[in-house]
């Protein structure tokens, strides 16, 4: 492995999301340690503000913070960015690994975190794809150099599997903070439930209290009629 990493960790801006930063946090670090890289040869990027924040609270630097797309139209500017971020650790830091952290949404509002290994691309990939069946009967041929055309070919696989990411790590912090507020409502209704209760014991008791209190003195006027 490349003694240098750089680490792109998506979480989230905003908060009512659960455990959502604190797992895809604990996640990265966890997977960053298993890689043997130290952690002064560690570059970190952290898409969101409060995941940036959890990575800084467990003792990783984070240098590089990138506030989240608003909608998924404003995804692929900010995709733009961080590969932009990511061509300069190549060039300018020496970074020749890159990998990527984030959830990955399952059925309901359940998710997983992910790792993606983005660089170096995977060569058994590329293995394996030159030995797949073509899907259709229309063989794709080009007149570019090689080269070039090679160079776009990655910077569409980097491009896309940052937009994955992004939009993955969407649709789950939407999957957990939906789970969080239904947690919430629940509380809600259950604490409701328990004042009613109260409410009505201490209202039941005050009625007792006056019938004890009416029947004590009717006997009372009773006795001394």
């Amino acid at each position: 492995l490349n003694e240098r990493l750089g680490a792109v960790v998506f979480g989230s801006d905003q908060g009512m999301v659960g455990q959502f930063n604190e797992v895809i946090a604990q996640h990265a670090a966890t997977e960053m340690d298993r890689l043997h890289v130290t952690r002064e040869s560690r570059k970190l990027m952290a898409v969101g503000m409060r995941v940036s924040a959890r990575l800084e609270e467990a003792g990783h630097p984070v240098e590089d913070y990138i506030p989240l797309p608003g909608s998924v139209a404003a995804i692929t500017p900010v995709v733009q960015d961080v590969a932009l971020k990511i061509e300069a650790w190549r060039s300018n830091e020496g970074i020749g690994q890159v990998v990527l952290f984030h959830n990955t949404p399952l059925s309901g509002a359940s998710y997983r975190p992910r790792t993606l290994y983005l660089l170096p691309v995977d060569l058994q990939w590329f293995q394996d794809l030159e030995h797949k069946p073509w899907p259709s009967r229309a063989l794709p041929f080009f007149t570019m150099d090689w080269n070039r055309l090679f160079s776009s070919l990655i910077q569409e696989y980097l491009f896309v599997s940052l937009y994955r990411a992004f939009a993955e790590s969407l649709a789950s912090e939407n999957a957990s903070r939906l789970a969080s507020m239904q947690v919430a409502e629940k509380n809600i209704e259950d604490r409701l439930e328990e004042l009613n209760a109260q409410f009505h014991q201490q209202r039941q008791s005050a009625i007792d209290e006056e019938l004890f209190d009416l029947v004590a003195g009717f006997e009372a006027v009773a006795r001394t009629g």
